[in-house]
């Protein structure tokens, strides 16, 4: 009872799986892919070109920019501050509120904890008010 049974038991008659060949999968492949009309990932051969003559141009000319030429996008003003808040508040609210917060915010161009802390002020004196 002190032998330990391997675990793995008798695989000498194991012998893993003959290798399908590839070529003719691959062939098959991509003649569904042409039917299909989907593109080949392989880059498309070029002829080479022709030999151009080794003269160099005298004046160098200014490189070609195509018509198409992406502008580069208008980039608007960093909003953020040092402001010695480090705090994260993540809050549910509608549209309409956050656009009204977002305004304000580029109104009086104040940051959105101070707009926060204002407002919580705000609250609290007409709580106090109140009572």
């Amino acid at each position: 009872m002190n032998e330990r049974v391997s675990p793995f038991g008798d695989l000498g008659d194991f012998a893993p799986a003959s290798a399908k060949p590839k070529a003719e999968i691959l062939e098959v492949a991509n003649q569904v892919a042409e039917q299909h009309g989907f593109p080949s990932r392989q880059p498309v051969k070029q002829a080479a070109p022709e030999a151009a003559p080794a003269t160099m141009p005298a004046t160098p000319s200014a490189p070609e920019v195509p018509a198409t030429q992406a502008q580069p996008k208008e980039q608007l003003p960093s909003r953020r501050r040092t402001t010695g808040r480090s705090e994260q508040v993540n809050i549910k609210t509608t549209f309409a509120a956050k656009k009204r917060l977002m305004e304000i915010s580029v109104e009086r161009d104040m940051p959105l904890g101070e707009i926060l802390e204002q407002a919580l002020e705000a609250l609290e004196k007409s709580w106090g008010s109140a009572t």
